[in-house]
C-alpha cells in the first residue's frame, strides 16, 4: 500500500501531540492556577492533581466510545474529529479566565484526546502481521517522547507566558489535523465495519469484553501493572531526584529527555530488529524482567550519574510494548480492533488516575524526617514490584495461551479468518 508509510508518519504525529498534551500543562499548571485564583495559595498542587484526576477520568470513559465509533463509521473520522477537537480545545485553555473554565476545556482536551485506541487500531489495520512490531514500536516512541517533551517544552514556553504552551499546541495539533485531513486515508473497508453499540462502548462492559479473549484479558492485566508503575514514578521523578542527589530542574529535564531519546531509539528502531528474532512471547518477558531492574536500580542508584545508565540500560526494556499491542491485534477480530485498543486505553486512563496515589504518598512517608525507615526509593520498589507481579501473570497467561502464529499476510487481511468470532 503506497499510503501506508505516509499514513503511519501521520498517526504517530498525532500519537506525540496526545501525549504532548498530558504533559504540556505540568510545569505551568500551578503558577497558571495562583494566576486564576488571583493570589498565591498552597493549595494550587491539589487543585493539579484534580485537574490532571479530570483529563485521565474523560480518557477512561471516552477511549471506548472513540474506538467503538472507529469501529462503525471508520478510523480517519475519528482521527480528524479528535485532532480538530484538541487543538481548539488547546486555545480555549490559553483563555481561561477562571478555574471553572480550566476545569471544562482540560475535562474536554480528555475527550477528544481520548484516540490511542483508534491509532492503534488504524496501525494493525494496515500494516502485516509480521510487520507490527515495528509499526507499534514506532507509535510507542512517539507517544513516549511526546509524553517526555511535554513538560520539557511547556516549561521553555512558560518562562515566556504562561499561556503561551497552550497556543503553540493548538497550533501545532490544528496543522497535523490539515495535514492528517489531506493525506490520511481510510484504513477500514466498508466490509470490515459493525454497528455502533452502546452497551460495548461504556468502559465497565469494555474491559469486561476483553474476557471474550483470554489471552487478550492476560496481557490486558500485565499491561495494567506496567502503566500503574510507570505513574508511580512519574508522579515522584522529580521530588526524587531533587531530593537525594541534590538535581537542579536542568537535570530533572536532562534525564527525562535522555528517557525520551532512548525510547525512540528503542521502540522506532531498534525493536524492529530484536522483536522478530527473539520473539514476541520472549520480547515481553524480556521487557518486564528489564523494567523490574531498572525500578530496583532507581531506588538504590546511591549517585546521580547512576540514573543516567540505568535509563540508558532501562531502554532495552521497551521492546516488551510492541511486542504486547502485536500478539493483542492478531489475537483480536479485526472488526473489534477499535473497541479493544479502546479498553486498552481506558485501562491506562485508571493506571495514570492510581499511579500517582500509589507513588506520592510512599515518598511523603519515607522520604521524611521522621519516617520509620528513610527510604526515599520507596515508590521505586513499588513499582519494581508491580513490573515482577506483572511478569509473572505474563509467564501464566503466555504458558497456557499461545498467541496466534505470525505469518505473513496483506494489510488488513485477518490471519484469524478462518476462526470463528467469538460469543458476543
Amino acid at each position: 500500500m503506497n499510503s501506508r508509510r505516509p499514513a503511519v508518519i501521520s498517526v504517530c504525529i498525532t500519537l506525540f501531540l496526545d501525549s504532548l498534551g498530558i504533559g504540556l500543562i505540568i510545569p505551568v499548571a500551578p503558577k497558571l492556577i495562583e494566576q486564576l485564583q488571583g493570589k498565591q495559595d498552597t493549595d494550587a498542587a491539589y487543585v493539579f492533581a484534580l485537574l490532571g484526576s479530570t483529563y485521565a477520568l474523560m480518557q477512561f470513559l471516552f477511549a471506548p466510545v472513540l474506538g467503538s465509533l472507529s469501529d462503525h463509521f471508520g478510523r480517519r473520522p475519528v482521527i480528524l474529529f479528535s485532532l480538530l477537537g484538541s487543538g481548539l480545545d488547546y486555545f480555549a485553555m490559553a483563555l481561561s479566565p477562571n478555574l471553572l473554565w480550566l476545569f471544562i476545556t482540560r475535562a474536554l482536551n480528555g475527550l477528544t484526546g481520548a484516540n490511542f485506541g483508534t491509532a492503534t487500531a488504524y496501525i494493525a489495520d494496515i500494516t502485516p502481521p509480521e510487520k507490527r512490531p515495528g509499526a507499534f514500536g514506532m507509535a510507542g516512541a512517539a507517544f513516549g517522547f511526546g509524553f517526555i517533551m511535554g513538560p520539557v517544552s511547556g516549561g521553555y514556553l512558560g518562562e515566556h507566558d504562561l499561556r503561551l504552551p497552550f497556543v503553540v499546541a493548538g497550533a501545532v495539533t490544528i496543522l497535523n489535523w490539515l495535514y492528517a485531513l489531506f493525506v490520511l486515508p481510510e484504513s477500514l473497508p466498508l466490509d470490515r465495519r459493525r454497528a455502533f453499540a452502546l452497551h460495548r462502548a461504556h468502559p465497565v462492559a469494555a474491559l469486561t469484553h476483553l474476557a471474550r479473549y483470554p489471552l487478550v484479558a492476560g496481557l490486558a492485566v500485565v499491561l495494567f501493572l506496567v502503566n500503574l508503575a510507570q505513574f508511580a514514578l512519574h508522579a515522584t521523578w522529580t521530588l526524587y531526584t531533587m531530593h537525594r542527589y541534590q538535581w537542579s530542574y536542568k537535570d530533572v529535564g536532562n534525564s527525562l529527555l535522555l528517557v525520551g531519546l532512548s525510547a525512540a531509539i528503542m521502540q522506532g528502531g531498534l525493536s524492529r530488529r530484536l522483536v522478530p528474532k527473539i520473539g514476541e512471547p520472549r520480547s515481553l518477558l524480556f521487557g518486564l524482567t528489564v523494567g523490574v531492574l531498572a525500578y530496583a536500580g532507581y531506588a538504590f542508584a546511591t549517585h546521580g550519574w547512576m540514573i543516567y545508565t540505568i535509563i540508558a540500560l532501562a531502554s532495552v526494556g521497551a521492546i516488551a510494548q510492541p511486542a504486547t499491542q502485536s500478539m493483542i491485534t492478531r489475537t483480536v477480530h479485526r472488526d473489534e480492533q477499535g473497541e479493544i485498543q479502546g479498553s486498552l486505553t481506558s485501562l491506562s486512563a485508571v493506571a495514570a488516575i492510581l499511579g500517582p496515589l500509589i507513588g506520592a504518598p510512599l515518598f511523603g512517608t519515607f522520604a521524611a524526617k521522621d519516617a520509620p525507615i528513610y527510604l526515599p526509593g520507596a515508590p521505586f520498589i513499588a513499582s519494581a514490584l508491580l513490573s515482577l507481579l506483572g511478569l509473572a501473570i505474563a509467564v501464566l497467561v503466555l504458558k497456557r495461551h499461545a498467541p496466534p502464529p505470525l505469518t505473513p499476510h496483506a494489510p488488513g487481511e485477518d490471519p484469524r479468518r478462518d476462526h470463528p468470532h467469538p460469543a458476543h
